[in-house]
């Protein structure tokens, strides 16, 4: 499934703004002059400018061919919902775009699960093993920690040397929720137990509320199936 995914592409800093500004134009609410203009107040040279606008086009404004159909359906979710949840949807489509970004939220997501925080340090090593020790691998993980903190979902501490997973947000079983599952799916790139959806640590900052097996039966792109153990899995549809 992630077979056309960049390696690892994540490479600026992206603020939570930035990406909900990059999904208002997606959605018809907001104009690119708009976008332009924020991040020509935010960024002082032409080349940092160019590169995160690079991410947000693949992110939201020009999502590969294989991602365009599931992104005008988290779009539309965005327009149909009233506060929807803006860091789930620009989380859904990191993980499902960016590899390299799921396996930092995935390597975090494990880190924290049991006592609600962990090492920069241990992710660095952790992400070094996956991609290799190089100087880019450590700057990227960075940027994608920065980000995550500018998201909501983790708080840096003692200069960024520890990080503390904050309180998951809740999408009480909206259609969000189920979207996300299927994002889930698309970085995982492999069937999954609709029982370990919910605590994927891909999606750590979130909880789907409601019943899985529900959600993921709302979705016309999953397919649920039994396996030859007798549970239940889920993949994406052909």
């Amino acid at each position: 499934m992630n077979s056309l995914s960049p390696q690892i592409g994540f490479d600026r800093f992206i603020k939570l703004e930035w990406a909900d500004a990059a999904l208002r134009v997606r959605a018809g609410v907001s104009t690119l002059d708009d976008l332009v203009e924020l991040l020509d107040s935010s960024h002082t040279g032409a080349a940092a400018k160019k590169k995160t606008r690079t991410v947000l086009n693949r992110l939201w404004l020009e999502p590969r061919p294989d991602l365009a159909e599931f992104a005008d359906r988290g779009v539309q979710i965005y327009c149909d919902i009233p506060h929807t949840s803006v860091p789930a949807l620009t989380w859904g489509m990191a993980i499902s775009v960016y590899p390299f970004f799921g396996k930092v939220a995935e390597i975090v997501g494990r880190l924290t699960a049991l006592h609600g925080d962990c090492s920069s340090a241990e992710v660095h090593r952790r992400m070094a093993e996956v991609y290799g020790e190089r100087e880019g691998t450590r700057r990227m993980t960075n940027m994608i920690l920065q980000s995550q903190a500018s998201w909501g979902a983790i708080e840096r501490i003692d200069k960024g040397r520890m990080i503390v997973r904050k309180k998951a947000i809740d999408l009480e079983g909206s259609p969000i929720a189920t979207w996300l599952a299927e994002a889930c799916l698309r970085y995982s790139g492999r069937s999954l137990p609709v029982a370990g959806i919910e605590s994927n640590s891909s999606i750590f900052p979130f909880k789907l509320g409601g019943s899985t097996s529900y959600l993921v039966s709302k979705s016309r792109a999953l397919e649920v199936r039994v396996d030859s153990s007798g549970n239940q899995v889920v993949g994406l549809g052909i």
